[in-house]
């Protein structure tokens, strides 16, 4: 239950300001999310010191829904919590708090905070649903809803023309790299049978030293893969030709 929470808590402030902020006001609006942030930063820090100090070395697997099933492809929506996802959630949660603390006061005479706080509200769930993730396809849905909170907010001062530039710019560039990403994705699909972490690392070994002919080279099958999911990265992380 608290793993639901941790994620879910964020979206839940999205929604409450997103739907009611205007009834609530700019200082509930505050209180509502960087509380549910706090929460959330408070309950990341338990779970952490609970998996840390497990003997257990085996993720536990929250299943959340059956997400969609296409031919041979089956999506479900689950949280996969091991040592590397709750040193993120740590991360994530508690600079996310921080934000949202220290934005109480830099935004004060905003006269749109309540957009403001959704958003970053927003932002928060989207990168916790990226690091919680399962499989590739729900970790391209987190990685997605990060670039459009990254444009929402990159233009949230939408009146200035050079926040406008900024915004389509680092959208533009982000989709550039998340291009790649999606076709690294559809070839692990292609060479494993499936998205699943698990299952594709277990499929991994046996495709070492297996090549593919293209445009007369011979390019190695894993290499490829993880260059076209390197491709994601880079946008995301501004490394060069995609760090304007």
């Amino acid at each position: 239950m608290q793993y639901d929470l941790i994620v879910f808590l964020p979206l839940l402030g999205f929604a409450i300001v997103g739907l009611f902020g205007r009834q609530i006001g700019p200082r509930n609006s505050e209180l509502v999310t960087t509380g549910l942030l706090g929460f959330g930063a408070f309950l990341s820090w338990i779970v952490f010191f609970m998996v840390a100090f497990s003997a257990d070395e085996h993720a536990d697997i929250v299943p959340v829904a059956n997400w969609f099933v296409s031919g041979k492809l089956t999506i479900a929506w689950a949280l996969r919590i091991d040592m590397l996802t709750a040193v993120m959630l740590v991360v994530v949660n508690t600079v996310s708090f921080l934000v949202h603390l220290y934005s109480i006061g830099y935004m004060h005479e905003d006269p749109h905070k309540q957009r403001f706080f959704c958003y970053l509200s927003l932002f928060t769930f989207a990168m916790l649903m990226l690091v919680t993730a399962d499989n590739l396809v729900q970790m391209f849905f987190g990685w997605e809803g990060v670039g459009l909170a990254s444009y929402l907010l990159i233009g949230f001062w939408y009146e200035k023309p050079s926040a406008n530039a900024a915004a389509i710019k680092a959208f533009v560039v982000n989709r550039v790299g998340d291009f790649g990403f999606a076709l690294g994705i559809f070839l692990v699909f292609t060479l494993t049978g499936s998205v699943s972490f698990e299952q594709v690392f277990a499929a991994a070994p046996g495709l070492a030293g297996q090549s593919y002919h293209l445009f007369g080279f011979d390019a190695d099958k894993l290499t490829f893969a993880c260059l076209l999911l390197f491709m994601g990265a880079m946008g995301k992380s501004a490394q060069f030709l995609l760090h304007t």
